[in-house]
């Protein structure tokens, strides 16, 4: 498929409407691609979609799929592979079509069923954190999005990663694990760290405890991806 500047308006279809998925909708549309439907399956969601992307269609899924170029599968990894399994034995997907999903864990091997139907299988996480607001957009372009795919389909994973305003970064279907276990160490263990620092400031009484701690832990941060990568040594965690 040619993602040249005059063929590259592709219709997108959303399943799921999360944050994930409404904030790539977004980035996507802002690129010039056609959102045209996403899937709801809560009040919740509905509420983005009205807010984030007002006017865009919520359809069924083999609607979704039969209308889009592109079909972004931004539902929990679990639900991947028996998803993309059942709509495949239902005959949804076409050949030529993109089918990407964006787990972190996982590469195209997930959507081998939509690959055997000529899909074009390809896996694009963004390495960031979304929360269903305004600030997605700009925080999409200042990310990286780690892309998986066949050798053909890389500079479209590139190519769109671009577009959205994100860095592309290419991981191996064989490294997609310890790629989703770096993401996993980083965002969990840090938001597990400042909850319990934030906690024993408050059993203190100290009731200013983020602010307090905003500037020490951003600074920690940028000095510590500064040295990069050593061996911890027990002096490390009294600095």
């Amino acid at each position: 498929m040619s993602m040249s500047k005059n063929e590259s308006r592709l219709r997108v279809g959303v399943i799921g409407a999360g944050p994930v998925g409404v904030g790539l909708a977004q980035a996507l549309a802002g690129a010039g691609h056609l959102i045209s439907g996403v899937s709801s399956s809560s009040d919740a969601s509905r509420e983005l979609i009205d807010a984030r992307l007002p006017g865009v269609d919520v359809l069924p899924i083999p609607e979704i799929i039969a209308g889009s170029d592109l079909v972004l599968l931004a539902i929990p990894a679990e639900q991947i592979r028996p998803s993309v399994e059942g709509w495949a034995k239902l005959g949804l997907f076409k050949p030529g079509q993109l089918v990407i999903h964006t787990a972190a864990e996982h590469g195209t091997d997930v959507l081998i069923a939509a690959a055997r139907a000529g899909a074009i299988p390809l896996a694009i996480h963004p390495a960031m954190r979304f929360t269903g607001t305004s600030l997605d957009l700009p925080r999409i372009r200042e990310s990286y999005f780690a892309v998986t795919a066949p050798a053909v389909a890389v500079p479209i994973g590139q190519a769109l990663t671009l577009e959205m305003g994100a860095e592309p970064i290419l991981v191996s279907e064989a490294n997609r694990a310890k790629y989703a276990e770096a993401v996993s160490v980083a965002s969990g263990f840090s938001a597990l760290v400042v909850n319990q620092a934030i906690g024993i400031l408050g059993e203190i009484e100290i009731t200013s405890a983020r602010e307090l701690l905003g500037p020490l832990i951003r600074s920690s941060v940028e000095h510590a991806l500064a040295d990069g990568y050593h061996d911890i040594q027990p002096e490390d965690l009294e600095n």
